[in-house]
């Protein structure tokens, strides 16, 4: 066995170098030289951009590059298809090793439930970024006759008018009609006793004036359906303003699509 001198102070100093150096190579090689061989240091993959591809594009993308994925969440986005990569992680053009798994987010296939918030009487710019906030789309205008300007009126889907609380699908599109401002104009009232309800409807609503209560009455000497008396009355010089409602009481049952 070999025996370390330490007669003097250099031949002490040589051993603890030899030491040292042979601590530094072996140092070196583990970092340098196992651990490469063992983690194939340097062969890396870079990631591709699987983002707006559908499943099984990037399905066939990734496997192609010996890389595996697993979905990490599904979120609903209005206009994309269902099934679509949104987002990855790593990102695209990052380096990893084969292997390396890759977490997506895909597009869900049905769109979510949201309830239809209540935008009547709101501002419109408000119920365009309240419809944004809840993941609805605004759809068409209608500017009707009406003293608030830039007022909501009605709120409608599918061009049906829908009551706030009602359930209606993610990324709905939302038809609003809005007053333009124009109800202080005045006119004289449109005088519809003695005309069918079906004709009465027309003249008021061809004066840009809205039907607002039909009244049921009964008077055997009229025809069922027939209008005897309105509110506000069409008396000389009696006048209303444009987007105002007239009342109507008819002869016999109201229906309910009236």
């Amino acid at each position: 066995m070999t025996k370390i001198s330490t007669r003097s102070l250099p031949d002490l100093l040589v051993q603890i170098g030899i030491i040292l150096a042979l601590v530094a190579v072996l140092f070196l090689a583990f970092f340098f030289v196992y651990l490469p061989f063992t983690t194939n240091h340097g062969q890396t993959i870079t990631v591709p951009d699987v983002t707006n591809m559908s499943y099984d594009e990037m399905t066939n993308v990734l496997e192609d590059r010996d890389l595996r994925y697993e979905v990490s969440d599904c979120t609903f986005v209005a206009g994309k298809e269902p099934l679509t990569v949104i987002t990855q992680y790593p990102r695209a053009n990052s380096k990893v090793k084969e292997d390396r798994k890759i977490y997506i987010t895909l597009t869900k296939r049905v769109a979510p439930m949201v309830s239809m918030p209540k935008l009547v009487d709101m501002i419109d710019r408000s119920a365009a970024l309240l419809l944004r906030s809840l993941g609805l789309e605004e759809g068409e205008r209608t500017y009707v006759p009406d003293v608030g300007k830039n007022k909501v009126l009605r709120q409608l889907y599918n061009g049906k008018e829908i009551a706030a609380g009602t359930p209606v699908p993610k990324g709905a599109k939302i038809d609003l009609e809005i007053g333009d401002g124009l109800g202080n104009t005045m006119f004289e009232v449109p005088d519809v006793v003695g005309k069918p309800l079906d004709e009465a409807k027309l003249t008021i609503q061809g004066s840009s004036l809205k039907v607002g209560t039909i009244i049921s009455v009964d008077d055997p000497e009229r025809e069922v359906g027939t209008v005897v008396r309105q509110r506000p009355e069409a008396k000389s010089g009696e006048r209303i303003r444009v987007g105002e409602t007239m009342d109507l009481w008819i002869v016999g049952p109201v229906e309910s699509d009236q």
